[in-house]
């Protein structure tokens, strides 16, 4: 870390606040272009691929169900769950070998988390989010969906998100979404994006697309994994979120990898208990 941002961080709180601002606005002046390269999109692919392969053996395990019940600390996950507490933490898929996967000229973000739906079944959480309640209800990003097509459990939907890390960030999104019901107590859900176009003057009469993969490369790919356990006190509801952006450069990286973290980290949260507010049916009536 630079000397000079510990001398500054000693002085004043507006000595303090200057070097923030003057970081901040570094860092977006330094990112303001990136082109999404065919070596990144394979990396990327083979990612998700092995992630993918990961949460079909898991689903199908027969006992355990979610990420964390594969986890040496289970149990007391789920305790943890069971009494309310949402749990959140970063995940990174690896090879056959255990070795990372190198993304060229890319950066891969992958956060699980989890939270206990009170009162609800599986089939009302899912039909919730496959019928009724709009995606901008229950995520803080979405600013507008609609579904494009729709058959039987799959659809095409259509999300603008409007985004912050660094900066603030405004997209036209397209994904595809498919539900897995198999019955009994457990469901799970996909969804991958189609499309993902940074917009200019949102907002405003000007607001256009910029073209896709040849803007400043904060979102280049988004694929979403939830999982839904129904046990006596409600569902659990569990999410993989893996979002695929530019690398960071590595002079800002000290700076910048703490600031996204953390707000990849406050987006989850604030999902997942938005979640379970809306989708909390509410104290079931007793009926003996």
């Amino acid at each position: 870390m630079p000397a000079a941002f510990h001398s500054a961080a000693r002085g004043s709180p507006r000595a303090r606040l200057v070097l923030v601002v003057g970081l901040v606005a570094a860092c977006a002046a330094g990112l303001r272009g990136a082109e999404l390269r065919k070596e990144t999109i394979e990396a990327w692919k083979r990612y998700v691929a092995a992630t993918e392969r990961r949460i079909a053996a898991e689903v199908e395990d027969g006992d355990r169900f979610l990420v964390q019940d594969f986890l040496p600390d289970a149990e007391p996950l789920r305790a943890a769950l069971l009494a309310g507490e949402p749990v959140i933490d970063r995940m990174d898929t690896r090879d056959a070998q255990g070795e990372r996967l190198d993304v060229p000229k890319g950066r891969i973000h992958h956060w699980r988390g989890a939270i206990l739906v009170p009162n609800a079944t599986v089939d009302h959480v899912v039909d919730s989010l496959q019928h009724s309640m709009p995606a901008e209800e229950l995520q803080s990003d979405v600013v507008e969906s609609a579904v494009l097509w729709r058959e039987g459990n799959r659809l095409r939907t259509f999300l603008k998100l409007n985004r912050r890390s660094v900066v603030n960030m405004h997209y036209n999104t397209e994904h595809e979404v498919e539900y897995v019901r198999p019955g009994g107590d457990r469901a799970w859900s996909r969804s991958r994006s189609l499309r993902i176009a940074e917009l200019e003057g949102f907002g405003t009469p000007e607001e256009r697309e910029k073209p896709v993969g040849d803007d400043r490369g904060f979102l280049w790919r988004l694929n979403v994994y939830w999982r839904y356990q129904e046990v006596a006190e409600g569902v659990l509801m569990e999410c993989e979120i893996v979002t695929l952006s530019r690398s960071i450069p590595f002079l800002m990286r000290w700076m910048v990898a703490p600031i996204v973290n953390r707000e990849g980290r406050a987006a989850m949260l604030n999902m997942l208990r938005a979640m379970r507010t809306r989708l909390d049916p509410g104290p079931v009536a007793d009926g003996s």
